[in-house]
């Protein structure tokens, strides 16, 4: 890793995790040397002024570690420069660090990441706004305002995630009149949810289609049918189970340029994990090469490798993924 270097870690609420969190962080801190800084970040506090000071403060690597959304956030002030962005995977899902090839297991990501290198990747933007994984409207949002409520009284954990889904499918009201517009292609439909993939990881654990849009440096859109609770209940199990079927849960398409119109102006829009009130349209973008990160070394080229690559450096390199 290239210093100097300042962790950015997000403990959330309790002792207790603070505590974990300065027996993972401190041998690694021991380990980088070069005495890099530790920023935490507790509970309210704000995660992307963080980032930002630490921006400023002339730091060539940033370690965010955290979640998807602390990751997300921190990534969001790196966007364009050319600071580097490690990861240190201490959420639920931790979809991204996965995605560019960490073990869930915080102390093998520790040392995965000591002996990381740099590489570009292309991210996604709604608005303005950065996402990593995936950005989303309708049913999803609602799903985590749920999973939030859940993990207050329970604590986090996937069966309570998993949970979460379900509860919020049962009070499910209606679906949404949208105008989606995908390369100039306009349609209006009405659906419970607009999902937009970025990055190809998340599609592979629930064997979704779509990393070939990916692979062309193009996001994939998955729109939901029209449909009743309990259809919505059975396209939950059978995406539980790996077995979605693109010809009757969803459709999917492949764009570059996607805009999202709806009857109300401001919309409650899912980034990675974390919710938040945009005002319409909503327009998104793929921006090639625009973050730094530090990846495993011995990474082998998944799909979401590939895609993140070829969206970096641009056509020419599709073709060599194709050969």
């Amino acid at each position: 890793m290239q210093g100097p270097i300042c962790i950015i870690a997000n403990t959330g609420a309790g002792r207790k995790k603070a505590a974990k969190l300065h027996a993972l962080l401190d041998p690694m801190i021991e380990r980088i040397g070069g005495q890099p800084e530790l920023r935490v970040i507790r509970e309210g506090e704000d995660i992307a002024a963080a980032a930002r000071a630490a921006r400023a403060g002339g730091f060539a690597t940033i370690i965010a570690a955290g979640g998807d959304g602390t990751v997300c956030a921190v990534a969001a002030e790196l966007v364009g420069t050319d600071i580097a962005m490690g990861v240190l995977p201490m959420g639920t899902f931790n979809f991204f660090s996965r995605s560019l090839g960490f073990p869930e297991d915080p102390q093998e990501a520790v040392t995965a990441l000591t002996e990381a290198e740099p590489r570009r990747i292309a991210v996604g933007e709604v608005n303005g706004q950065i996402f990593l994984n995936n950005a989303s409207l309708g049913l999803y949002p609602a799903i985590l305002e749920s999973r939030e409520a859940i993990y207050s009284r329970w604590g986090r954990s996937r069966m309570a995630a998993y949970w979460s889904v379900i509860r919020t499918i049962a009070d499910f009201r209606r679906p949404s009149v949208m105008k989606v517009t995908i390369d100039g292609e306009a349609r209006r439909l009405r659906t419970p949810m607009v999902f937009v993939a970025a990055n190809g990881y998340q599609l592979d654990q629930f064997g979704l289609p779509g990393t070939d849009c990916l692979d062309r440096g193009q996001f994939a859109v998955f729109l939901a049918p029209d449909c009743s609770r309990g259809q919505l209940v059975r396209f939950a199990a059978r995406l539980a189970l790996r077995k979605a079927r693109s010809e009757t849960d969803f459709e999917l398409l492949c764009g570059t340029e996607i805009v999202i119109e709806t009857r109300k102006l401001r919309r409650t829009i899912a980034r990675d994990g974390e919710r938040g009130k945009m005002t319409g349209p909503l327009r998104f973008r793929m921006l090639p090469g625009a973050l730094k990160v530090l990846a495993p070394v011995a990474l082998a080229e998944t799909s979401a490798s590939v895609a993140n690559r070829i969206a970096a450096e641009g056509p020419d390199a599709a073709s060599g993924a194709a050969a």
